[in-house]
């Protein structure tokens, strides 16, 4: 066709059309029909394939307001929040009725559209995660510490605290470095505002880990101790494993966001970072809608209708939590099965996460001791070594 349709542009004469058509593979039909649109219109060009209605198609009112929300609600500004601020909209005077507020999967389509979507093909989908949350509020704290930097090009750290079940930020603080003594004054501001929790969750760095791995069990690191003094059992996660403290972790990107958007300009000293760090933690727990508990965090927390504490064992929604005593010559016994942990760990107490067959032990230090896949049809195991 582009042969002919550049033929009939140009005006090259055609003396014989049906012979130029059978040289030239063109049925004769198409060519009268070509030549006519060339000489009604000029020239040839393609024509746009979309029907004239499409009744099933969003319309074009609520495509503009999708795109003005993706501005009005930054910097929360993701498929989720528009979502739920279309229903809000939908329920009150004036919605047009019979139009649905639409999908998650439709405003993504819209904003794709009008290029306002953060691409990212590498990420992985949502339908391959796999997820792992406490049922309650105050089940377990996740502890972790992030770098952010001044004005000045000076490094600090933020040592930040997140509900578990709830995702409620409950403390960032402020230090000159990742100590266990920041760690403390972390958990001792979240612990005053909220209570203490029945596990607190930390990586292995040295300011949670600290004395961790002293042959002396009964000696803990400081923040070890801090934790056990609270009534809270402490448990790291595997080394070289961020996942595992993935809800901090991502909360310390939505910090960024935040202080990015609210607060440009890096700020000049270590107490009025504090300050600003405050602010955007006021406005994620009471005004940011979370799309992990579909509301703010702070509405998840006052709305559960239990908590967590150490005066209950901690539920998760895939596994369960044991406290357990070790024997004198280091066998525990969970269920049916006895396990040998070894001689060090006699006469100590261990928590231990079941998740079906699978089975980490921490010891009160919050080491992680070893993990185990028991096998029904043998009571006695051995657990390998972390």
């Amino acid at each position: 066709m582009r042969l002919l349709d550049a033929t009939l542009q140009v005006g090259v004469p055609i003396e014989n059309v049906a012979e130029w058509c059978r040289v030239n593979g063109v049925e004769p039909r198409t060519f009268y029909r070509h030549r006519a649109r060339v000489a009604a219109e000029g020239a040839w060009s393609e024509r746009s394939r979309r029907p004239l209605r499409s009744p099933a198609a969003t319309p074009e009112w609520l495509v503009e307001r999708i795109v003005a929300l993706r501005t009005e609600l930054a910097p929360d500004n993701g498929a989720d929040n528009i979502h739920a601020a279309l229903l809000e909209r939908a329920e009150q005077p004036g919605w047009p009725a019979g139009t649905p507020a639409p999908s998650r999967a439709t405003i993504n389509r819209v904003l794709g559209r009008a290029d306002l979507l953060a691409r990212n093909p590498a990420k992985r989908p949502k339908s391959s995660w796999r997820r792992f949350s406490y049922a309650r509020p105050r089940d377990c704290f996740q502890i972790d510490g992030t770098e952010h930097t001044l004005a000045d090009g000076s490094v600090v750290v933020a040592i930040d605290i997140i509900d578990d079940c709830s995702r409620l930020w409950a403390a960032s603080h402020l230090a000159p470095r990742e100590t266990a003594a920041a760690a403390i004054a972390a958990l001792t501001g979240a612990i005053d505002r909220y209570g203490a929790p029945g596990l607190v969750l930390a990586d292995n760095g040295s300011a949670f880990a600290g004395g961790a791995r002293h042959k002396n069990l009964t000696r803990p690191g400081r923040f070890a101790a801090a934790v056990t003094a609270s009534g809270a059992r402490l448990i790291h996660s595997s080394p070289y494993h961020p996942q595992t403290l993935g809800k901090c972790e991502r909360l310390h990107q939505t910090a960024d966001k935040l202080l990015a958007h609210f607060f440009p300009a890096p700020a000049a000293t270590i107490a009025e970072l504090q300050a600003r760090l405050d602010t955007v933690r006021e406005h994620y727990n009471t005004r940011r809608r979370h799309s992990a508990v579909a509301t703010t965090p702070q509405r998840a927390w006052d709305r559960a209708p239990a908590h967590g504490g150490p005066q209950q064992l901690p539920l998760q929604t895939d596994a369960t939590v044991h406290r357990l005593t070790v024997i004198p010559h280091g066998t525990v016994s969970l269920g049916r099965h006895l396990i040998r942990l070894g001689a060090r760990y006699g006469g100590t107490e261990v928590t231990a996460l079941v998740n079906g067959n699978q089975v980490s032990f921490h010891a009160l230090s919050g080491e992680l001791i070893g993990q185990l896949t028991l096998d029904s049809a043998k009571r006695y195991a051995t657990l390998s070594a972390a």
